[in-house]
């Protein structure tokens, strides 16, 4: 691919105060799907992106992203994790946005070239990675619902810290009455740009009342629970551990999948299943609730503490951080740093 050097290095940010999101690498992938085919793709300096007023993205929300990281390792290699779960995952997203995708393949090298590249972005201190964030949006200028015929794919990368600014500390999550993630037949298993916007209202409002987000509940009963902000959730009881099945609405999460599969290793029963809001109220009166928390690529686990409904407030365990968040925490993030021996093939060493 063809590579464009940036003239001018952006200031390099302290980890420490790096938050989330708010610092960009030098360089950027672009790619253009034009008449029907993928033209090649380029590395250039980070910029601005010209595009029609009337492009399809503004008007009818057809975009769709992926959220994976690099690491630095203690061993001075740089690893991209769970890079196959995330072509897989935008690849089939892509084809429910009624979008071309410009292959597995493609998406590997670029992302590779690109952190290769830019790779004195990427934290040394552990609890940092290079956060990416591959983006395929509607570029073609017209009004009409339909399909458009050109899209855009872009990967741009940043350099993070925590996710939340309680860091590994335990999170109050405001159980959302009113308002919805997502429904049946709809877009929540998907990594659609409208799917984020749905949730603006309802997670302004929980900060507003103390919170640090939202546990999602089904559109119809709510009393199905389904996802924690932008994180699947599990819950774990003294028997075992379970979190919500994946229905068409929950988006089928990198981080969940290693839970899984750590969970089994560890020969702990895990279950996926519908898991309602009265079975949870009724575990933790009987002190049967040892712990919730979430999973995501931004955050790994984020225990939760406090679950706050209309008419009390329910505390998790002793509120502190749960043994097995503890425990998962660092198995995935040993993994992610080098730390031990990947068994399940989830990294990629780029160098």
């Amino acid at each position: 691919m063809k590579v464009t050097k940036a003239q001018k290095i952006g200031q390099k940010v302290d980890p420490q105060s790096l938050g989330f999101g708010k610092v960009f690498s030098d360089h950027m992938y672009l790619q253009s799907f034009k008449e029907g085919s993928w033209q090649e793709g380029e590395i250039v300096p980070y910029q601005n992106l010209p595009l029609d007023p009337a492009a399809a993205v503004y008007h009818y929300a057809q975009c769709l992203f992926e959220g994976q990281k690099a690491y630095w390792g203690v061993d001075q290699k740089i690893r991209l994790f769970r890079p196959d779960f995330h072509s897989n995952r935008m690849e089939a997203g892509a084809a429910r946005m009624c979008m071309p995708f410009p292959g597995q393949e493609q998406m590997h090298e670029a992302l590779s070239e690109l952190v290769l590249i830019d790779s004195d972005w990427i934290p040394r201190q552990k609890g940092c990675s290079l956060y990416l964030r591959p983006t395929l949006f509607a570029s073609e200028p017209f009004l009409g619902v339909r399909p458009a015929k050109e899209y855009i794919y872009m990967i741009i990368a940043s350099p993070v810290g925590a996710y939340y600014a309680e860091g590994f500390n335990p999170v109050r999550i405001w159980v959302e009455p009113h308002y919805s993630r997502s429904a049946p037949g709809g877009l929540g298993s998907v990594k659609a740009g409208a799917n984020y916007a749905m949730s603006l209202m309802a997670s302004d409002s929980a900060k507003k009342r103390g919170y640090s987000q939202v546990l999602w509940l089904d559109p119809l009963d709510k009393d199905r629970i389904e996802e924690v902000g932008t994180m699947n959730v599990f819950f774990r009881f003294k028997d075992h551990v379970a979190t919500p099945a994946l229905n068409g609405s929950i988006l089928n999460g990198a981080t969940r999948d290693c839970v899984l599969h750590l969970l089994k290793k560890w020969n702990i029963r895990s279950e996926e299943r519908v898991v309602r809001v009265s079975e949870i109220k009724a575990a933790q009166k009987q002190g049967d609730l040892l712990e919730v928390f979430g999973t995501g690529t931004a955050a790994v686990i984020s225990s939760v503490g406090t679950l706050g409904f209309e008419d009390q407030e329910m505390k998790i365990g002793d509120g502190s951080t749960g043994e097995l968040s503890k425990k998962l925490f660092n198995a995935i993030t040993s993994i992610q740093y080098g730390e031990s021996e990947d068994s399940f093939g989830w990294t990629k060493i780029l160098r």
